[in-house]
C-alpha cells in the first residue's frame, strides 16, 4: 500500500508548502479556521447542502438527491457516533464541511469513511483539501487506521485529494473506493488538532460578534431612517 505523504504525517510542517501549489490561482490564509460542529449547527448544514446545485449533489450523494432527500440526510446526521467540521464566512455561512462517518460495528471501529462537500462561491481555496488534512488528524488521535473514500469515478476532485494523501483508489466502473492506511497518532497531532481547535473557536467567536454588530447597526440605521420619515411627513 503507498505510504501516506508528508503533509499527512506531518502536517504542521508541510502545509504552507503543499497549499501554495494547490491554490496557486488565488490567495487564501494560512490558516483556515475549521470548527467541530454540533447538533446546534444542524440548521446550518442543512442550509448549506441545499444550496449545492444538482451537479454537486449528484457527486457528493452519488445520485441526484431532490431537497426533501437532502433535507432528510441533514435531520439523521448522527453527532454522537459522528464527527463533522465545517468552514465559515464572515457571514457565518457554512462555505465548506466534511462528514467522518463511523461504523459501529466493532470489527470497524477502527475504521472511518469521509464525504465534503464545497459550495461554488468557495471553489479554488483548497478547502476540500484542508478538511480532509483535519479529519485526518482528528481521525488519528481517535485511532482510527484506515479511511475510505466512495466517490463516483467522475469526481475527479475527490479523487484527485485522496491521491495526493497517499490513498489507494480503486476504480469499478462509475463508481471509485479510496482507502489511506492512516500512521498512529502522537504528540504532535494532539497538539495540532488543539491549536487548531482553539483557532477555529475564537474565529468563529469574532465573527459572530461582527454579524451581531452590523446586523444591530442595520436596525438602527433603519429606526433613524423611518424617524427622518416621520419628521418629513409632519414638518409637509
Amino acid at each position: 500500500m503507498t505510504e501516506p505523504s508528508n503533509w499527512i504525517t506531518a502536517p504542521w510542517k508541510a502545509s504552507k508548502q503543499w497549499l501554495r501549489k494547490a491554490t496557486a490561482s488565488r490567495s487564501v490564509p494560512t490558516m483556515v479556521p475549521i470548527r467541530e460542529l454540533s447538533e446546534r449547527h444542524r440548521a446550518r448544514i442543512q442550509a448549506h447542502l441545499l444550496k449545492l446545485d444538482p451537479s454537486d449533489r449528484y457527486l457528493r450523494f452519488g445520485y441526484a438527491a431532490n431537497d426533501e432527500q437532502v433535507a432528510r440526510y441533514a435531520d439523521h446526521l448522527d453527532f454522537e457516533r459522528d464527527d463533522i467540521f465545517g468552514i465559515f464566512n464572515r457571514r457565518l455561512e457554512l462555505i465548506a464541511m466534511a462528514h467522518l462517518a463511523y461504523t459501529p460495528l466493532q470489527d470497524y471501529s477502527n475504521c472511518a469513511e469521509f464525504g465534503v462537500s464545497v459550495l461554488k462561491s468557495a471553489r479554488g481555496l483548497g478547502l476540500g483539501t484542508r478538511l480532509f488534512a483535519r479529519a485526518v488528524i482528528h481521525s488519528r488521535n481517535k485511532r482510527v487506521e484506515m479511511m475510505f473514500i466512495h466517490a463516483l469515478s467522475e469526481n475527479t476532485a475527490m479523487l484527485k485529494i485522496a491521491r495526493s494523501a497517499g490513498a489507494k483508489v480503486q476504480r469499478d466502473g462509475t463508481e471509485s473506493e479510496a482507502y489511506l492506511k492512516l500512521p498512529a497518532a502522537g504528540i504532535d497531532t494532539k497538539v495540532a488538532e488543539m491549536v487548531e481547535n482553539q483557532f477555529a473557536e475564537v474565529d468563529y467567536h469574532f465573527k459572530k460578534q461582527a454579524k451581531q454588530f452590523w446586523d444591530i447597526l442595520a436596525d438602527v440605521q433603519e429606526i433613524r431612517q423611518g424617524v427622518r420619515d416621520g419628521r418629513h411627513q409632519s414638518a409637509e
